[in-house]
């Protein structure tokens, strides 16, 4: 799927681009909040920001995010002394939480934050929160 998508995102032909454009960040602006939220949908349904959008998430998948499969749980012990927090929302549906809590396993200095009552997008009430709570802690 997504090497069909490339294709049509990189089509020669507006029209293609745009559609393929627009029924990717559709979804994903569908997916991404535990309630529909008209302001994403809105948002993702702009050419301009859909072509962009699309296009560069699509890039990262077709080359596999430039990581071999498995590498980032299989390296996570070079993260030994950093710390970090790994937010993940409940209802995140583009990605499961158990890669989230597979990370924190593979990296106990990171503080593992399952945010209740959100999904996936950071502007999620409760992700939002935490994220703000971090980097304040995080800032000394």
């Amino acid at each position: 799927m997504i090497a069909a998508y490339r294709k049509r995102l990189t089509s020669e032909d507006d029209q293609i681009r745009i559609e393929a454009a627009k029924a990717w960040t559709l979804w994903e602006g569908e997916t991404i909040t535990l309630l529909p939220n008209p302001s994403f949908s809105e948002a993702y349904a702009d050419g301009h920001f859909a072509l962009a959008f699309a296009r560069l998430e699509n890039h990262y998948f077709f080359h596999d995010c430039w990581m071999e499969d498995g590498q980032l749980l299989r390296d996570a012990h070079r993260l030994a002394g950093i710390p970090g927090v790994i937010f993940h929302g409940r209802y995140d549906m583009p990605c499961p939480v158990k890669n989230a809590y597979l990370l924190h396993k593979a990296w106990p200095d990171a503080q593992f934050c399952l945010v209740e009552g959100a999904g996936h997008a950071t502007t999620e009430p409760g992700i939002l929160d935490q994220l703000i709570r971090a980097t304040d802690r995080f800032s000394g």
